[in-house]
């Protein structure tokens, strides 16, 4: 009797295991969050975050093109001004979206055979930085708005209380998130990003425009602190940047973001 008990326990024991397993993946699914995005694979949550964010892409060319700004060079001032919005937009974008264009190309001819397969790893490190400047600045630009649009103030509804779940406060949150992104070593981004292991939210720094954001990240929230986004106003003064920034985020895209996210 006492053997038919183990034995009834364990089968209990192991059905249950199997439910939580069965359970995990399901909840893996639904949240974008499964093998795939720890590998870095893209996730129905990227994708999601996305959808609303025209990258300029023409499937007939196979090529990127520089998306227009939802608002005018001028329309973030004092907080940023036009001359340094123009030069941003127009010149380093607009690199990026060059540099992610030759590396595709590069690498079709690769693949072709119409050149040496020794430079595949450049080719494919060129790909990561410039698709990686284009995505980051096409989220950065629609994640601001002038304040007489709605930029600005403090988020509300479901993401400031996730915000306060994660992080105690808006204020703490503010706090991590500026002191962050004012020190990235040279050059980079600080996020608020979506991790959807866990369901939660974190704040990250980012070097240049690729490295340290782990796999699986769901980008929300980002700050360019490259010194070509605030050189000509602020000089070497970051931390009074990111303070101007803070001014005209577009919560209410962020919002959107977020509920794309957590689906």
């Amino acid at each position: 009797m006492l053997h038919r008990v183990d034995d009834a326990e364990r089968m209990e024991h192991t059905m249950n295991q199997d439910i939580t397993r069965r359970e995990a993946l399901t909840t893996m699914t639904t949240t974008a969050a499964g093998i795939g995005a720890l590998a870095g694979f893209s996730t129905m949550a990227h994708a999601s975050v996305l959808s609303s964010i025209d990258l300029g892409f023409d499937d007939t060319t196979k090529e990127y093109s520089l998306p227009t700004l939802p608002y005018g060079y001028d329309e973030l001032e004092p907080h940023i001004d036009s001359m340094t919005m123009m030069i941003h937009h127009s010149k380093h974008h607009a690199g990026y979206v060059r540099g992610l264009n030759n590396a595709l190309k590069q690498l079709e001819r690769i693949r072709a055979g119409e050149a040496d397969m020794s430079t595949l790893q450049h080719w494919q490190r060129q790909l990561s930085f410039h698709a990686g400047g284009h995505i980051n600045h096409t989220l950065f630009w629609n994640g601001m708005a002038p304040q007489s649009k709605g930029g600005g103030g403090n988020p509300s509804g479901s993401l400031a209380e996730a915000i306060k779940h994660d992080f105690g406060s808006i204020e703490q949150f503010k706090a991590h998130f500026k002191a962050a992104s004012k020190s990235v070593e040279g050059s980079g981004w600080g996020w608020l990003v979506y991790e959807p292991i866990a369901q939660r939210l974190m704040i990250l720094q980012m070097q240049n425009q690729q490295q340290m954001m782990f796999a699986g990240a769901i980008p929300l929230l980002g700050v360019d602190v490259w010194e070509h986004a605030y050189y000509l106003n602020y000089q070497n003064r970051r931390a009074e940047y990111i303070d101007a920034f803070m001014n005209i985020v577009n919560w209410e895209e962020i919002q959107t973001r977020y509920n794309a996210a957590i689906q």
